[in-house]
Formats: structure tokens, C-alpha cells, sequence
């Protein structure tokens, strides 16, 4: 049997930290609930040896740091633990010092009358205002340690789909950087030892042969324009998503592209979905529900289509007719939104709508890389089969001339 890593708190807050063997995960957590522990976190234990945090991490909390502490935290409310008490326990399990250092600030707030999303507040980098917005609900609903829970499924929801299109990059990515790294190669160590016995023949080259030792001087003398040329281009990109008309233009563009635009759209309404559904989940009404939505989409397109939907609200229309209106919605999307208002179960039915297009993002993914694997292969094929080809012919024409 497998051994497991747990840390556990007791019904007085004090923390048991140990290891042991069970059949799998929700035997060592029955375990731990039959000794009387409330089970705060239980692993593998291959995954007890975590890495240290980076550099580059050491100043920042992640997303998936926020995530592990909401669910702790939910699973510590929900055994009745008070809430300050709760806190303190995270304090101890919290592993980096950004981690320690903005709990206990939270902490202190919380035990000076201050309400639990009011001290988040002062962390926006760490607390969406999606998260403010449900807390509030649960503060005000009295279930937080539900409330907790539903954010912290939403959290890993969130964290899967964008696991799933990263994921789907990898192996692009590679492809792209080899093919650059193999085509630098060429020009620049390969190309260079043929261009020595073309000059000697004295002889006119081929046109095609012309242009590759043309590109491989003009990279062995310019290498530095390659990385330049990057940073511009990145620093010119960020400069137009930082002006919203601007950005506006570029996600437009992005969602009128074949294929990739597709994906977007379905990545933008899976997140808007299933936002909004936990949102009224919870008791949150219908429009600051819809503003909180705006905020956590990405694309300025589909944010701007929420809020004018929201205005229309707001002036006393139904939600389905303005999303109708702004054309960016899929159809089936805005049919299953309108079932769920006529059937008074709209938090239902866009928690459905958000998975049937988690579903269509994986399918899109696959067929995306199913088309952009051999094109990518064959543009490769067709760059160093051109160099090669190209040397060939001024090798076959020399040879010709010296015969």
C-alpha cells in the first residue's frame, strides 16, 4: 500500500504533522477523521518534498498558493474552527514568507473586527474580485466555509483548462524553437564552409544560393538584431494592450482568426459561464454579478459585450436578448442561457454551459494540433530542404564549370 503525507489539525487548532500507509486518499483521510483530526492536507508521499521556492517566486503568491490556502481554510471552517483560529493554523502551514507575512496581516485585521473580504482586500494581485465578491456572499449568507469551497473548485476548474491549452503548447513550442535553432545552425556554421569554395571558383552562384549566403552573413553579422528585434516587437505589443482601443483592435483580430480564434472564444465563454454561474450560486445578484464577470475575462471583445449586456440589464431587459445582440456569443451558449431564465435555473445551467465548452476547448486543442504538427513539420522540411538544395545547385554548377 502506498504511504501518505497529512497535516491535520485537532478540535482545539493544534496542527499533527506524520505519515502513514492506507489503501488510497480517502482511506487516509477516513483514517484521520476516526482519530478525531480534521484533515487540512493529505498527499502522496513522493510529493512531501517540495521544491524550494525560486527566486522569481520568493515575492509573489501564486494563484495556485491562494488555491491551497482556500481549501484549507474552507475544511477548517467547515470542522468549526473560529475563523481567527483557522488563520493562525494556515500562518504555520504557509510556506514561503509573502505567504506568512499576508495571512498574518489578515489575521490581525480579523481579529480587530475587521470582516475577512475587507482584509483581503489589501492583496488585489491574490484576491480577484471575483474571490472578494463570494466571500462577501458567504460573510453575509453565513456559509463561508462553503463559500470557500465553491472558490476553491472554481480555482482548480480554472487551473485545469489552462493547464489544458498550456499543455497543448509544449509541444509547438518545441517544435518552433528547433526549427529556428536548426536553421540558425545552418546559416551560420554550416552555409559558411560551402560560401569559401564558391568565392575560390570565382564563378556567378545561383540566384537561390545567392540568398542563403547572403542570409547566413547577414546573421552572422547582425546576430545581435535577432534578439533586439524581439524585445521591440514585445515592447510594441505591450504598448498596445496597455491602450484599450488599441487592445480592443488586437482581440478583435484574434477572434476573427481561423481556427486559434475559435479556441478563444470557447476558453472566454467556459470561464464567463462558469463565473457568473458560481456567482449567483452563491446569492449574488444577477448584475454586480455580471460586473465581477467583466473583470475576469481577458479578451476586451467579450468584456465589453458583458458590460453593454449589462447595461441592458440594468434597463430592465432579460440577459439572453443582449448577449443575442452583441453577435459574439455562440448560439448554443445563449439557447442554453435562455432555457435556464425561463426555467428559473440560470446558476444551473451555466455551470453546464461552462462545462460543455471545457469539453469543446480539449477538442479544440486536439484539432488544432492535429493540423498545426504537420505544418509546422513541413515548413521546416521545406526551409533546410531549401538550403540544402540551394547548395547543391552551386555545387552541381561548379563542378559543371571545372569539368
Amino acid at each position: 500500500m502506498p504511504f501518505f503525507h497529512y497535516k491535520a489539525a485537532s478540535s482545539t487548532g493544534e496542527v499533527s504533522e506524520g505519515d502513514f500507509e492506507a489503501r488510497d486518499m480517502a482511506a487516509a483521510i477516513q483514517r484521520l477523521q476516526s482519530d478525531g483530526l480534521i484533515p487540512i492536507r493529505v498527499e502522496p508521499f513522493q510529493s512531501k518534498l517540495e521544491k524550494p521556492p525560486t527566486f522569481f517566486s520568493r515575492g509573489r503568491i501564486g494563484q495556485n498558493q491562494i488555491g491551497d490556502l482556500t481549501r484549507e481554510l474552507s475544511t477548517l471552517i467547515r470542522s468549526g474552527l473560529p475563523l481567527d483560529r483557522a488563520l493562525e493554523i494556515l500562518i504555520g502551514l504557509a510556506q514561503t514568507p509573502p505567504a506568512t507575512e499576508m495571512l498574518m496581516s489578515i489575521r490581525n485585521d480579523v481579529r480587530g473586527g475587521s470582516a475577512l473580504s475587507n482584509a483581503m482586500e489589501k492583496y488585489p494581485r491574490a484576491f480577484s474580485n471575483f474571490y472578494l465578491g463570494m466571500v462577501r456572499a458567504g460573510e453575509a449568507s453565513g456559509a463561508l466555509g462553503p463559500v470557500l469551497e465553491r472558490i476553491s473548485e472554481f480555482m482548480e476548474r480554472s487551473k485545469d483548462l489552462k493547464e489544458t491549452v498550456k499543455s497543448a503548447l509544449i509541444y509547438p513550442t518545441i517544435l518552433v524553437a528547433a526549427s529556428v535553432i536548426s536553421v540558425l545552425l545552418l546559416l551560420v556554421f554550416v552555409v559558411p564552409q560551402f560560401s569559401q569554395m564558391f568565392e575560390q571558383s570565382g564563378k556567378a552562384l545561383p540566384l537561390p544560393t545567392q540568398l542563403v549566403i547572403g542570409a547566413g552573413n547577414a546573421v552572422r553579422s547582425y546576430w545581435w538584431a535577432l534578439p533586439l528585434g524581439i524585445f521591440l516587437v514585445y515592447r510594441y505589443f505591450a504598448w498596445q494592450m496597455r491602450e484599450h482601443d488599441r487592445r480592443l483592435v488586437w482581440d478583435r483580430r484574434f477572434l476573427n482568426l481561423p481556427l486559434a480564434g475559435d479556441l478563444l472564444t470557447k476558453v472566454e465563454i467556459a470561464r464567463f459561464a462558469r463565473t457568473l454561474g458560481t456567482l449567483l450560486t452563491n446569492g449574488i445578484p444577477l448584475l454586480p454579478a455580471l460586473g465581477i464577470v467583466g473583470d475576469t475575462i481577458n479578451n476586451t471583445v467579450i468584456a465589453s459585450g458583458v458590460a453593454a449586456a449589462r447595461e441592458q440589464l440594468r434597463a430592465g431587459q432579460g440577459l439572453t436578448k443582449p448577449l443575442m445582440a452583441q453577435g459574439i456569443f455562440p448560439q448554443l451558449a445563449v439557447h442554453m442561457i435562455s432555457v435556464g431564465e425561463e426555467t428559473g435555473r440560470l446558476d444551473e445551467m451555466l455551470t453546464r454551459v461552462a462545462d460543455v465548452y471545457d469539453r469543446e476547448v480539449s477538442l479544440a486543442v486536439r484539432r488544432l494540433l492535429a493540423l498545426l504538427e504537420p505544418v509546422m513539420i513541413l515548413g521546416l522540411g521545406l526551409v533546410i530542404g531549401g538550403i540544402i538544395v540551394s547548395i547543391l545547385l552551386a555545387i552541381l554548377k561548379v563542378n559543371s564549370l571545372v569539368g
